[in-house]
């Protein structure tokens, strides 16, 4: 029993993204648990200079930018995206960021959940959580 926990914890990997907001709350902005990846709520914020745009469009997009370095870092890529859920504080800015999201997974078409609730940050119009399996990119003939 005691060897497979270790070969289970093993298999388990933290990614950071030097967020300051992970070492404050106690977060990882990635982990990777086998061929999965959980990605945390990824918000608009550049976390090497730890500023925010005040444009939800430009903030979803910064949100992809975040996530797709943190799946890199877990060995996955935005193909791997099998679910994503975004959060917005207000509804009317899901919209106009209807064109970033197509960018992004307009192809790879994940199941997802659009949700309005407040965000940490007032600054903060959108926040992004994804799923990965590691490997599953290619999608079946006809889809």
């Amino acid at each position: 029993m005691h060897n497979r926990k270790l070969a289970r914890h093993a298999m388990r990997r933290l990614i950071s993204s030097g967020s300051s907001f992970e070492r404050q709350i106690g977060y990882s902005r990635a982990v990777v648990d086998g061929e999965w990846v959980f990605v945390s709520g990824t918000t608009g914020f550049d976390y090497e200079t730890m500023t925010i745009s005040d444009n939800v469009v430009e903030q979803a997009a910064r949100c992809f930018i975040n996530i797709e370095k943190a799946l890199s870092d877990a060995g996955s890529r935005m193909a791997d995206v099998v679910r994503v859920r975004y959060i917005l504080p207000n509804v009317e800015d899901f919209e106009p960021c209807w064109p970033v999201l197509r960018r992004y997974f307009g192809e790879i078409r994940p199941a997802a959940t659009m949700i309005a609730a407040g965000l940490s940050d007032p600054r903060m119009k959108i926040e992004i959580e994804v799923t990965a399996r590691r490997g599953s990119g290619s999608m079946e003939p006809g889809t």
